[in-house]
């Protein structure tokens, strides 16, 4: 182990009707990496923003390279060497790769920014982690893993000497995950401390040297990895094992009729001649590699990109998608991997966002009937088990996982009859997933429908009743969860057509 170069002691953090940290303590040494873990909600993101100054601390110390510090903003903690890589990504759409990367600190040609140097800059720093992405894209125009890999090559371009990663590997395939392992190992030979915050297990067990456990608010323990199992994080985070054994059969009647068909989708690049039918009380895995046209599909079926061509029957008569207003009235949710951008209005509360998608039914007249959408909101909330002190709390506050169910409450509130679930469990700890799926299971076995994209292999074996696997835009395969296995799957995520 090497020497300590960073100790956080007692950290104490309330919001409105939320204590966050309750006097926590964590403590990282040179040339480590220190997972961190813990259920959604219980602050992990909360300590790492008291850390770089994003949010100011109401009790404790931070101690940094032997001096107590107190950074007053994340670039006062850059500049001393403490750069965070958040999991809401914090990228400007309208912006190039390269700026994006250079923002505030832009490369000058006497007063003139320099974009040739930082296009050159970016370059070399994309080859150097091997990341194929071109500095002069709009940021935009990427997918959510190449953004990620962007928000990480970023932080990594600042002379670090502490590099939180929050959920890196969430938006990224399996290739791009074992070039950020090379990455991290690389910083790590080089005596950097890192901070790993991760809900997969398989990675903790593959890159870090110690676990630090946090549940509600507090410091649970410290582990050192390779001494323990899966089963003590987990039993440290949750209290409880939770098991993912694939799914060995599928639950759907073979006479459940088709609720919704899909014929010869075309949009763009990403979507070509994609077919495939859907019946009720179905989840149908999506699987395929990053770039597949998985959630491309998913957003011309629900209106979002305009399609070229192609055919949509819903319960067997043919329907015109043109927005997502008209996927609404037909029944069709739709639960984005990037809940911030088109799931929820974070600056909105609990129960607002809850009845947005359906205000329709909590008009009295001129005005909201507030009591009503309260109570609404208070249904789900119990039913789906959301931290949240309040249905007014503002969404904002709330952590991924459970801004994540608030969105699910949105859609069960409008009572859609087919809900698309694009990387539902996406930065969410083993104890929350566990009970997304569970309420996944109820919801078809109540004759509701699903799509569900996911990256996670262990996710599309142990949910899906069938599997539609996709590579380039293409469909390129389609399997009975009775004959699915990882290696057919991915024999079909690679195969062209």
């Amino acid at each position: 182990m090497g020497e300590i170069i960073l100790t956080m002691k007692g950290i104490d953090k309330s919001f409105p009707g939320v204590h966050a940290l309750d006097h926590v303590d964590l403590e990282v040494r040179k040339g480590e990496v220190l997972a961190l873990m813990g259920e959604n909600g219980a602050g992990k993101s909360t300590l790492m923003k008291v850390l770089t100054g994003i949010y100011t601390k109401d009790a404790g110390t931070i101690t940094y390279e032997g001096k107590e510090v107190e950074f007053e903003n994340p670039r006062a903690a850059q500049a001393a060497g403490v750069v965070i890589v958040h999991q809401e990504l914090n990228m400007l759409s309208h912006l190039t790769v390269a700026q994006n990367i250079f923002i505030g600190r832009e490369l000058m040609n006497g007063k003139l920014i320099d974009d040739t140097r930082m296009n050159e800059e970016s370059k070399k720093l994309f080859e150097k982690l091997n990341i194929d992405i071109d500095p002069t894209e709009t940021m935009g125009n990427l997918t959510v893993g190449k953004q990620q890999m962007c928000e990480i090559a970023k932080a990594i371009s600042h002379e670090a000497k502490v590099i939180i990663f929050d959920e890196p590997s969430a938006a990224l395939t399996e290739a791009e995950i074992e070039e950020l392992f090379k990455i991290i190992r690389d910083l790590k030979k080089k005596g950097m401390g890192i901070v790993y915050i991760s809900h997969r297990m398989d990675e903790i067990k593959v890159i870090t040297d110690r676990v630090t456990v946090m549940r509600d608010g507090t410091y649970v323990g410290t582990l050192i990895t390779k001494d323990c199992t899966k089963d003590d994080i987990i039993n440290m985070m949750v209290g409880r094992v939770i098991y993912e054994d694939p799914k060995a059969e599928s639950a759907v009647p073979q006479n459940a009729p088709v609720v919704l068909k899909v014929e010869h989708l075309k949009a763009g690049k990403m979507v070509r001649d994609v077919s495939f039918e859907l019946r009720k009380g179905e989840i149908l895995g999506f699987s395929g590699l990053m770039g597949a046209g998985r959630t491309e599909t998913a957003r011309a079926l629900f209106g979002a990109d305009p399609k070229e061509s192609g055919d949509i029957y819903i319960n067997g008569k043919k329907v015109e998608i043109r927005n997502p207003m008209d996927a609404v009235k037909n029944g069709i949710g739709y639960l984005s991997e990037d809940r911030k951008r088109y799931g929820i209005v974070v600056g909105k509360s609990v129960a607002e966002n809850t009845t947005m998608a359906s205000l329709q039914n909590f008009v009295k007249g001129l005005f909201i009937d507030k009591k009503k959408e309260d109570q609404t909101a208070w249904e789900h909330v119990r039913s789906l088990k959301t931290k949240t002190p309040a249905v007014d709390t503002e969404v904002v506050n709330l952590s991924g996982g459970n801004q994540q169910k608030v969105v699910i409450a949105k859609w069960l509130t409008r009572d859609c009859d087919i809900l698309i679930f694009d990387e539902p469990t996406r930065g969410i700890d083993v104890g929350a997933k566990s009970e997304i799926y569970t309420l996944m299971n109820e919801l078809v076995a109540q004759g509701k429908s699903i799509i569900m994209i996911s990256s996670e292999m262990t996710e599309i074996l142990r949910m899906s009743d069938r599997i539609v696997v996709m590579c380039e835009g293409k469909k390129t395969g389609e399997l009975d969860i009775s004959e699915a296995t990882q290696e057919n799957i991915m024999h079909m995520a690679t195969q062209r057509k």
